[in-house]
């Protein structure tokens, strides 16, 4: 156990919170989206790609809910936002050093 949370990953970590933000599928995109430049809705979508106007208006509601994000006649990172960039370009960096080991496992286990 650590001292963030002492019991493990239980109802009240501080971790959980951290681990539901970053799970949501267009949350991180969104949020890497946003740090360069506030962006209108629009932009988001042709940005990002692949999410549709509809979802990209909820993942920024949700990211609204939790402070990360401000919207007045664009949409951008609040100073909490920002502080999420970090772990995101070192989720990024992790990905690019291991994601063909990870590709590489899932071909093999899924021939096996």
């Amino acid at each position: 156990m650590n001292d963030l949370c002492p019991t493990g990953f239980v109802s009240d970590c501080p971790a959980r919170l951290a681990v539901e933000i970053m799970t949501d599928k267009w949350a991180i995109v969104t949020l890497w989206a946003l740090h360069r430049r506030p962006s209108r809705h629009g932009e988001l979508v042709s940005a990002i790609g692949g999410i549709s106007r509809k979802v990209l208006t909820q993942t920024l509601r949700r990211l609204q809910n939790y402070g990360l994000v401000a919207h007045d006649s664009d949409y951008r990172l609040t100073d909490l936002g920002r502080t999420l960039i970090e772990p995101i370009t070192v989720l990024t960096a992790w990905s690019v050093r291991h994601g063909a080991a990870v590709t590489d496992f899932q071909e093999a286990a899924a021939t096996a």
